[in-house]
């Protein structure tokens, strides 16, 4: 049976072969020029935002866990439809940047409402590193993204054969760009742990069914070596659910909850985040 996932790679595949046709891979890799923001340094709280006084705000007595926010831009998604579809890439860099220590921006435009020409605004707006979230299933989107601002890329084990997943990482290392890789399952936290993933990160959503389970999330995410950047992506809805997963965690990617909200910066604190 055809999957969310399945459906989005597939679209994936045949628009990226029309963006081919119109910007050769020839002259997008004549473009790329290593950027120097360290995405990984930044959520390990190594390079910290200037303009954000203290990462996150324990909620616990004595607790001094750093969590930094990886603040991302999503216009729509597969589980929700439309979310804030009219949102300006400038008005929302501006918001976040006041409290993450990176923003994810989504490049994918049939499903998620983004696009590299969204990623190009946003780079012109902050200079906090962009996490540039596609489907990456070539070398051609590594340069792309490069090219329109990002500072990292996504890299989804549930979409890549390990060979390929081996290249496109060191591809992206070459550019500075250090990858944040994705994995659901143990069998694909094996695999990162095995390609050398620096930044690994556990997403509690299944895009195979859409199904969030948090407290598995959480358990993987404890078994994550120290040395890693580990990230925990998707299903943080409620301060609660945030707490639960700072021990375990250097960083939390957060979109729909903040972009559906009414006022994202009254969101982000509430969920335990301050600016100056």
């Amino acid at each position: 049976m055809t999957t969310v996932l399945d459906r989005i790679v597939a679209r994936t595949r045949t628009d990226l072969e029309a963006r081919k046709a119109k910007v050769p891979l020839e002259a997008l890799r004549e473009r790329a020029v290593p950027t120097s923001r360290d995405f990984a340094g930044a959520l390990a709280g190594e390079i910290p935002n200037p303009l954000v006084a203290r990462p996150y705000r324990a909620r616990q007595p004595g607790r001094t866990d750093r969590l930094s926010l990886i603040a991302e831009y999503k216009p729509k998604s597969p589980s929700r439809g439309p979310i804030r579809p009219d949102a300006q890439p400038e008005d929302i860099a501006r918001i976040y940047e006041r409290y993450a220590s990176a923003i994810s921006v989504l490049c994918d435009t049939p499903f998620f409402g983004g696009g590299y020409d969204l990623l190009a605004r946003m780079r012109d707006t902050t200079t906090i590193p962009l996490l540039a979230k596609d489907f990456v299933v070539d070398d051609y989107q590594v340069y792309e993204a490069r090219v329109h601002g990002g500072d990292a890329i996504l890299l989804m084990v549930s979409v890549l054969a390990e060979p390929g997943l081996c290249r496109l990482l060191e591809l992206a290392r070459s550019l500075g760009m250090e990858p944040l890789v994705e994995t659901h399952d143990d069998a694909e936290l094996e695999v990162a742990l095995r390609v050398g993933a620096r930044v690994i990160g556990v997403n509690s959503r299944d895009l195979r069914t859409l199904a969030i389970d948090l407290p598995r999330a959480r358990e993987r995410l404890g078994r994550v070596p120290s040395e890693c950047v580990r990230v925990a992506e998707s299903g943080l809805e409620k301060p609660e659910d945030v707490e639960a997963i700072r021990p375990f965690a250097n960083a939390a990617l957060i979109g729909s909850s903040l972009m559906s909200a009414p006022d994202p910066a009254a969101r982000i604190e509430e969920l335990g985040w301050t600016s100056r």
